[in-house]
């Protein structure tokens, strides 16, 4: 059985990639456990992500970056991105729909997302130098 059918829909693990900074590759995993993929919706995903970072410790680096935008970024068992911060295509895979449940845009059990600020992600996009690549 594949980590992706181990949990029901209405009980599944989600992780949020938090990303800082492109430039310089900043970003932490959020772990969120138990969700109901089926119930909670794009708005709300956002939402527990943004209640993690302010109350839990470990997070402060992170509660000045205006957060506003969630990636797809790889499902279980799929192809993950050379990039190691985000992947660069695909902009179809941003989760523009807030009303949208998790299920309804095909979120499964050990998905993972990109939670970023929109702005600076178009920035990076332009020019995606890191401050490893000078």
């Amino acid at each position: 059985m594949l980590a992706n059918e181990l949990l029901p829909q209405n009980d599944a693990t989600i992780t949020v990639r938090i990303i800082k900074s492109f430039k310089y590759r900043t970003e932490r995993s959020l772990v969120l456990h138990h969700l109901d993929l089926t119930v909670v919706t794009i708005a709300q995903l956002k939402q527990a992500a943004l209640q993690a970072i302010a109350s839990q410790p470990g997070w402060k680096p992170y509660r000045s970056v205006a957060l506003d935008t969630l990636k797809l970024y790889t499902k279980a068992h799929g192809s993950k991105t050379s990039n190691l911060i985000i992947n660069l295509d695909h902009d179809d895979w941003m989760l523009n729909n807030d009303s949208a449940t998790l299920a309804d845009l095909g979120f499964e059990n050990e998905t993972e997302v990109s939670f970023f600020n929109r702005k600076d992600y178009d920035d990076f996009k332009v020019n995606p130098e890191t401050s490893w690549d000078v």
